[in-house]
């Protein structure tokens, strides 16, 4: 299992129905996380940026891109952003593996 932030911008028509009749959108995720194997974190509405932000366990990579995939497609948002969280002990796992030795050279750097 995996942890991804998506990061949401919601159409004005999207804010216009949400004003007129609103309503609990975690209860409209959750189900939709814990079918596609995984779990709602959090979920908060934001000011600047984005306007909402969902934090979900899933269980990989294409899942996860999958579900953005099919909120993008349904209109509601401008703009659905993912982003895959490390635990910190993924990241210590990360800086001290393979890539770690490997010969990277920063552009305008002498080979």
């Amino acid at each position: 299992m995996s942890i991804y932030l998506y990061h949401l911008v919601q159409t004005p028509a999207t804010l216009a129905k949400l004003i007129a009749a609103p309503e609990d959108r975690r209860q409209t995720i959750e189900p939709i996380f814990k079918g596609l194997g995984g779990s709602v974190l959090g979920f908060w509405y934001g000011v600047g940026g984005s306007d909402v932000y969902a934090l979900g366990d899933l269980p990989d990579d294409v899942v996860a891109t999958g579900l953005a995939t099919r909120v993008t497609s349904s209109g509601a948002f401008s703009s659905v952003t993912t982003t895959k969280l490390l635990t910190v002990e993924e990241m210590l796992t990360a800086l001290g593996g393979s890539a770690a030795t490997a010969a990277y050279r920063a552009p305008g750097e002498p080979a």
